[in-house]
This record gives structure tokens, C-alpha cells and sequence, in this order.
């Protein structure tokens, strides 16, 4: 009999029996479900389990958090249920099924928009930054601007340009022509080169269209067609790149494969140009526009401040479904077609507001040592536009903090709207925002801040005296759930001596809350740091013992140390669904390793191809004898000689 039978027993109960189950798997630590029904799991039964960590819902997968001992209760885990189990693509790709036709377009504008996000946001922080030297009036009585006053300072705000124009000019057409082709399976470099036929220096600028005399055309004797250009555009660009990607696929079956690599490039890129210029791009422009108008209309209209508290409070609860990703689109669009966005603010408000609800936490659970381990690092992390680990590690686990930073970003969005705040595009979605603001409107969105810090610290403090238990609030001890009466001892353990955790490759050390990741960045696999990899090998970071090693996967492998505690090696975000492509591993469970022994490689190309993260995570699921353990979360590492972790 297995060890976690009865556990399993009790856990198919809770999530609603065996019929509930579309699909099942693991990856190292979690197990990963598509539920028919997820109204009929019971999940609070399921985090009070002694063997769950936590539990969330992402991209139509219900996730359990268990720990190195996934594989273990996996398998009696399917024994009781009467199930098999799937890959991790199957649970992906079943996951889809269960979305409806809004959540899989959303889903996927979301995978086309996220390799976009980080031009958007440093383009944005560039033209934040020229707006304080070259549009603030601070110097000689308020009469000159840095940029007026220092030849040095003009300089800089040129130069600065030079890559402001390359992000809103050039790079959103092309980045988008580019990520919608590698989405779609079809050839990338034809996206980029479609993507620069949208935006080339012999088209009128786009942004120069509404002010133009006369706006240059092409002409075919029988018909004329306008030289206009598209940059910053979103629809356009997303229409060009389909018609390539669909065009491509119908010249591959109709083309011989003997003459296909000269052909089905040559009518594939020829006719999606010419769609794009003649049909699809002058369609999208007014679709887009249509679109910004609309949403325009909201934020600065006669009922602006009603839209305004409409979209700050419930912008929270639409990251929840991932809706939220379609206001990437709309803000560019807007920006586009306004010279700014007023819905990017609200966004970044939200952000803040639900940072701030956690901050209470923080002070209602200050004697609350396990609690603030999470707390903490969630509250900074989402004051620097990483919501998800403040979201799903603590706001929604205990619900009164979502709704107080909710109420809190509601108010702070009729405040916004009130004042026309607007911000030159996409900014990092937290404190920092404040440098994409315009101008004019940086004192207002300054006021908004402070309503979105104010208002859920003071909700959350008032409303937890009674949402709280005792325990809850560090008051009074609670059971360690660590403990388990009648578990044995763990293999490998010689004394409660100091370990030192050296890094298991090269690279830069960052903190897990930089991560961005719903689990590691909340800490809910425990304390631990990130690096992100230069070289393609991992290796022991220490004297152990391999405890679990993903034979499926080879992304991961889990270790005993001597003073037994338990350290989990997970190399990449979502590698779990690459089946293998690109990774070796090196040792078996059971097997002794010594520090600086190779464990695993991996390639971080294929990684990259594959549309993941490589970072990778050295995380103290259980601290074993340890009663201290200090975390280096910055600077350069080295293999074997780096000291990462020290647990004494």
C-alpha cells in the first residue's frame, strides 16, 4: 500500500470524484487538473490537507500544490481514482477546451502581446524620463526645463529617441507581425519582414496622417491605393500576420516539396503585403480606431468617472480570468491614435491598490512569522507591477484583502478619470509607473497613489480585526504543518550541522519575486533564489542525495541535503510542457551526488523557442534541522562557488 492512499482517498472526495476529472498530471511540484466541474471541488477541504501547500487556477487548470513528494502521491493518487494519467501538453491543450471561445481568444492575444511587454514597458520608461528633462519647467523660476538650461541633457533626450521611435514607430508592427507568425507556426523571419513593409521610410508616417496636405499614393494606372504606413498599430499588424501565416499554409499543400522553399515564401510574403496595404490594413486602422474612440470616449466623457470606478474595481478580478491582457492592445491602440492612454493608470492604480491590501496584512499579521514570509516579498514585488504573487498567495487566500484593494483601486479610478490622467503608453505597473505619467498629470496620479496605498491598508486592518483568527494573526501558536505524527525519518540526515547551498550554474542571481511567478514568487514552495542562466549545465550544490528526478521532463530534480533538508532545482517557467525537447538528466533517485557533480543539461535556445522563461530556481522546500537559512538574491554566480543559501 502506498503512503498517500488514504490521502488520496480524501482528496478525490474533495475535488468532486472521479467523474469530475477531465485530465490529470504533475510536473515537480504540483498536480495539474482539468476539472469538468470546478464549482464541485471543495477548496478549502483540499488547503486544509496536510499534504497541501496551496492551491490556484490558471489558463483552465486547477493546480495543488504538494511538494518534492508530487510523483509519490501522483501515483496513489491515480491507483485510488481509477484514472491515467496525461501529459503535461494533453492537461494544456484539454485545459483550452474547457475555455470558452472569449478565454481562448484572450488567451492566445496574451501569448502573441507577452514577448512585447518588456519594449513596451522600457520604451515607456524612456519617454516618462524625457518628459521630466525636456517638459518640466523647474529651473530660472519655473521659466526653463533641464533640457533648456544643459546642452548635455539635450543630448540625452535625442539620443533617448533613437530608441523611444525604434519601440512605438517600428517595433510594435513588427514585434506583433513577428510573435503572431512564431505563435501560429509559421515562418518568423517572413513576419518580420512583413512587419517592416507596414512601417518603411517610403510610406507616410501614420502619425503624421491626420495633420498631411496631401497623403502620397501608389498608382496602377486602373486603380489608386494610399502610401500610408502603420506604425504603432495594433489590428493592422495582427491582420497582415495572419494572412501571411494562413497563406503559407495553403501554398504548402498545393506546392510541390521539391520547389516549396522557393515558392511558398515568395507568393506567401507577395500576397500578404499586398492584402495588407490594399485591404486588411486600411479595415484594421478603422477597427482600431473605432475601438480607441469607444474606450476613449469612456475615460474622458460625461460619465468618465463612472467608467473610471467601473474599471478600477473590477480590473483586479479580470487578471483572476486573464481578460486583463486585451487592455495591452487597447492601451497601444490608444496611445496610438491619442499620444497617451488614461487606461493604463487605473491600471497601474489596481496594482497598487491590491500591494497596499497585503501592507495590511503585514500589520495585522506582524507576529505571524510563517505568514510574513509570504507577505512581505508579495507586497514588494506587487508595488513593482508583479500582482500575481500578492494576488494568489495572499488577497485571494483570504478574500477580504481582494475586495479592500478592489474598493481602494475603484476610488483611485474615479480620481484618475476626474483629473484626465493619462500616461504616454504601458509603464511598469506599479510605484514606478509614476515616471510613464504625463506631465501635466504626474501631481494627479500622485494623489491617486496615495488613495490606492491609504484606503485598502486602512480597510484591510479594520475588517481583518474580525475576518482573522487569533492564530491566524500570530497570537496564538499554530500546529507546524511540517510535523505529521508517525513520519519517518528522513534518509540521509547526519546532524543539524550548517549547510552551505552553492549555485548550481552560472549566471546573475535575482530574487523569486522577479521571477514572476504565481508559486515561486509567493514563496509557496518555500524561500529560495533564481538565476538567471549562462551556461547549460546544472550541477549538485552540495553533498545529497537525489530524491526525485522528472525522468518525463528532465526540467527539474529534487534533493536531500545532510541536515536533511529537502531542495527543489527547477530550470525554467512552464518547461514542464516540453516533453523533454532540450533537456538530459544525468543522475537517478537514490543516487549520491557530491557538490559541483553534474545533475542535469539543458539548451537555452530551446527553451527560448519554446516561448519560456530560463531562469532557474533553487528553492528550501522543507528546511529539515535548519533553524536559520540567509538567501544571497543578487549579484554574479558561479558553479560550485558561489554561496546562494546558508542554513545553519
Amino acid at each position: 500500500m502506498g503512503k498517500y492512499i488514504e490521502d488520496s482517498k480524501e482528496f478525490l472526495a474533495l475535488i468532486g470524484g472521479r467523474t469530475n476529472i477531465g485530465a490529470v498530471t504533475h510536473c515537480m511540484t504540483r498536480m495539474r487538473f482539468v476539472l469538468n466541474d470546478e464549482n464541485k471541488a471543495d477548496i478549502k477541504g483540499i488547503e486544509s490537507m496536510s499534504v497541501v501547500k496551496g492551491t490556484f487556477t490558471q489558463a483552465g487548470q486547477f493546480q495543488v500544490i504538494i511538494g518534492n513528494q508530487v510523483s509519490d502521491f501522483y501515483k496513489d493518487f491515480i491507483a485510488v481514482a481509477g484514472v491515467e494519467g496525461v501529459s503535461k501538453a494533453e492537461v494544456k491543450q484539454a485545459a483550452k477546451q474547457n475555455q470558452n471561445i472569449a478565454q481562448r481568444a484572450v488567451t492566445t492575444l496574451a501569448e502573441i502581446f507577452t514577448p512585447l511587454l518588456p519594449a513596451i514597458i522600457c520604451g515607456g520608461l524612456i519617454l516618462g524620463f524625457r518628459n521630466v528633462i525636456d517638459s518640466i519647467y523647474m529651473f530660472e523660476n519655473g521659466t526653463k526645463t533641464l533640457v533648456q538650461i544643459s546642452q548635455f541633457w539635450a543630448g540625452v533626450d535625442q539620443f533617448l529617441w533613437l530608441i523611444g521611435e525604434a519601440v512605438f514607430h517600428t517595433g510594435i508592427p513588427v514585434g506583433l507581425c513577428w510573435s503572431v507568425t512564431k505563435k501560429m507556426g509559421g515562418t518568423e523571419m517572413l513576419g518580420i519582414i512583413l512587419g517592416l513593409t507596414l512601417t518603411s521610410g517610403q510610406l507616410l508616417n501614420a502619425y503624421g496622417v491626420a495633420g498631411a496636405d496631401k497623403i502620397p499614393f501608389w498608382n496602377f494606372g486602373f486603380m489608386k491605393v494610399n502610401m500610408i504606413g502603420y506604425q504603432a498599430q495594433v489590428i493592422p499588424a495582427i491582420f497582415a500576420a495572419l494572412s501571411l501565416v494562413y497563406l503559407e499554409r495553403f501554398f504548402k499543400k498545393i506546392i510541390p516539396s521539391v520547389v516549396s522553399m522557393i515558392f511558398v515564401p515568395f507568393f506567401s510574403l507577395l500576397l500578404s503585403v499586398i492584402a495588407a496595404h490594399f485591404i486588411l490594413g486600411p479595415i484594421g486602422w478603422q477597427i482600431g480606431s473605432v475601438i480607441s474612440k469607444v474606450i476613449y470616449a469612456g475615460i474622458t466623457g460625461s460619465f468618465r468617472v463612472v467608467f473610471g470606478a467601473i474599471f478600477g474595481t473590477f480590473y483586479a478580478p479580470l487578471v483572476i480570468t486573464g481578460l486583463h491582457h486585451m487592455s495591452n492592445a487597447i492601451d497601444t491602440q490608444l496611445a496610438a491614435d491619442f499620444g497617451g492612454t488614461g487606461l493604463w493608470p487605473m491600471i497601474a492604480l489596481s496594482n497598487i491598490a491590491q500591494g497596499s491590501a497585503v501592507v495590511g496584512m503585514i500589520l495585522l499579521q506582524k507576529r505571524n512569522v510563517r505568514a510574513q514570509e509570504v507577505n512581505i516579498p508579495s507586497a514588494i514585488s506587487c508595488y513593482l507591477g508583479v500582482t500575481e504573487p500578492a494576488m494568489f498567495g495572499v488577497n485571494l487566500k483570504y478574500k477580504f484583502p481582494f475586495v479592500c484593494g478592489m474598493i481602494g483601486s475603484g476610488i483611485a479610478g474615479i480620481v484618475c478619470t476626474a483629473t484626465n490622467t493619462t500616461a504616454n503608453t504601458i509603464g511598469v505597473g506599479g510605484l514606478p509607473g509614476i515616471l510613464s505619467i504625463q506631465t501635466p498629470y504626474i501631481l494627479s496620479f500622485a494623489l491617486c497613489m496615495l488613495i490606492a496605498i491609504v484606503i485598502p491598508i486602512a480597510l484591510v486592518s479594520i475588517v481583518g480585526q474580525r475576518q482573522l483568527t487569533e492564530s491566524q494573526r500570530g497570537f496564538v501558536a499554530e500546529l507546524d504543518d511540517n510535523v505529521v505524527p508517525g513520519k519517518e525519518e528522513k534518509p540521509f540526515v547526519t546532524a543539524a550541522t550548517p549547510v552551505t547551498v552553492k549555485s548550481v550554474v552560472n549566471g546573475k542571481i535575482i530574487s523569486l519575486k522577479d521571477v514572476n511567478d504565481g508559486v515561486f514568487s509567493a514563496g509557496l514552495m518555500g524561500p529560495g533564489v533564481a538565476i538567471e542562466p549562462e551556461t547549460e549545465e546544472i550541477v549538485a550544490p552540495c553533498n545529497a542525495k537525489v530524491a526525485v528526478v522528472m525522468e518525463d521532463t528532465g526540467h527539474a530534480v529534487g534533493l536531500t541535503l545532510e541536515n536533511g533538508a529537502e531542495l527543489l532545482i527547477h530550470v525554467g517557467l512552464d518547461t514542464v510542457y516540453m516533453n523533454k525537447e532540450g533537456f538530459e538528466t544525468l543522475v537517478r533517485v537514490d543516487d549520491q551526488v557530491k557538490a559541483g557533480q553534474p545533475l542535469l543539461r539543458f539548451s537555452k535556445e530551446a527553451i527560448k523557442k519554446a516561448n519560456h522563461r530560463d531562469c532557474v530556481m533553487v528553492i528550501i522546500t522543507d528546511p529539515g534541522l535548519s533553524k536559520d537559512m540567509a538567501l544571497n538574491e543578487q549579484g554574479d554566480a558561479f558553479a560550485n562557488e558561489t554561496t546562494i543559501i546558508s542554513m545553519k
